[in-house]
């Protein structure tokens, strides 16, 4: 927080009026079920992206001027008849996130945002939908507006799916403005209905491996697993994928092994939720690995790296391990007894080192707080 209030305040002489922060987000369980009308269960982390902004005095209503700690020296403009696909690169987030409140009848006059981050970019942990949420609190916040958490999760949506043109679930947006410390959001992705699920695990830690393996959805290939989950449904005469039982109507082996993974992560997920609220955390290992396994092997959006993290993991003593985000790259989530938490982390250490690969980070998580004004 501190180096963007020092970053706005050399750049532009003055205060900002107020500084925002919102979190990024490890999915514990429910991948690629969102766009599905399923369940998700994420949580949020104590890694924020903060927007330090004030009002943009003497600019229309709808102009934007946006800079990054991460590229010093660099301000973007972005002028109020910005249309979707035209702000290129980290802009388009902030820039989408305007748009999108200005569409649906805010007013929401010009501002000037410095943008930090201590999240990692790549690593599958949702810091695009993180900036999009920082900013539209930010926004909101200059223009004297209050609008639900849930309001805001669907206009931020809205923003990468049309203004960025990247095809995403709700589960990152929700997850970054509705979490709360101490629990995972357990979201209806249906209906947004959401509870807060405490998350007690005495004895056992979440550990987060980032692989470093840089991964981007934009380029098709989220969009084509969207596209063939939506053409299973329809072959299947359903809604989504979530109302899906019987799927021997499905002769394409692709669409079959993408609705397979839909229909059992649903089903992995309430056992999640049900075995947590029953007290057996240790329990839900078995889960989360079977998670991983059919992300590999019927979704396809798992990578060696990823799979090496899973496997090292395992093989040290972590109860259960999955990859974590849409995929292609990314992080791996692990449950481990606390004792072995040195122990997994060096094994998936040297798993990399003996393929001649980037060493990756890791770090023990915990659920953490929402997005908020910070200052």
């Amino acid at each position: 927080m501190n180096e963007a209030v020092v970053a706005f305040r050399e750049a532009y002489g003055t205060e900002p009026e107020g500084v925002w922060a919102a979190p990024g987000r490890v999915n514990l369980i429910g991948e690629h079920t969102d766009y599905n009308d399923g369940f998700v269960l994420p949580f949020a982390l104590e890694q924020t992206v903060t927007v330090a902004a004030a009002p943009w005095a003497g600019a229309p209503d709808g102009a934007l001027e946006v800079s990054s700690l991460r590229a010093p020296g660099e301000r973007i403009g972005v002028p109020p008849d910005a249309e979707p696909g035209s702000v290129p690169g980290w802009a388009a987030y902030p820039a989408g996130m305007l748009w999108a409140l200005r569409d649906a009848g805010h007013k929401v006059g010009a501002a000037r945002l410095v943008v930090g981050s201590d999240l990692p970019d790549g690593a599958g942990l949702s810091s695009s939908a993180a900036l999009e949420c920082a900013t539209a609190l930010a926004l909101t916040g200059l223009a004297g507006i209050a609008l639900p958490g849930a309001e805001l999760a669907r206009l931020a949506q809205r923003a990468e799916n049309v203004f960025v043109g990247m095809p995403c679930g709700i589960l990152d947006q929700s997850a970054s403005l509705l979490s709360t410390a101490g629990h995972l959001l357990l979201l209806d992705t249906r209906d947004l209905g959401v509870r807060q699920v405490p998350f007690a695990a005495d004895g056992l830690e979440l550990l987060l491996v980032d692989t470093r393996v840089k991964h981007s959805l934009v380029d098709g290939e989220y969009a084509a697993r969207r596209a063939s989950c939506e053409e299973a449904a329809r072959r299947l005469g359903v809604r989504a994928l979530r109302d899906a039982g019987d799927l021997s109507a499905l002769t394409d082996p692709v669409l079959l092994r993408r609705a397979r993974h839909v229909v059992g992560e649903n089903a992995r997920v309430e056992r999640v939720v049900a075995l947590l609220e029953e007290g057996r955390a240790a329990e839900i290992g078995p889960l989360l690995t079977a998670s991983h396994v059919s992300l590999r092997d019927d979704f396809e959006v798992s990578c060696p790296e990823l799979d090496a993290a899973v496997a090292a993991a395992l093989a040290a003593g972590a109860l259960g391990a999955r990859m974590t985000g849409g995929g292609f790259g990314g992080s791996v989530i692990a449950l481990v007894p606390a004792d072995a938490v040195a122990e997994v982390a060096a094994a998936v250490a040297l798993a990399f080192a003996e393929r001649g690969w980037a060493e990756p980070h890791c770090r023990t998580v915990t659920p953490s707080a929402g997005a908020r004004r910070v200052r």
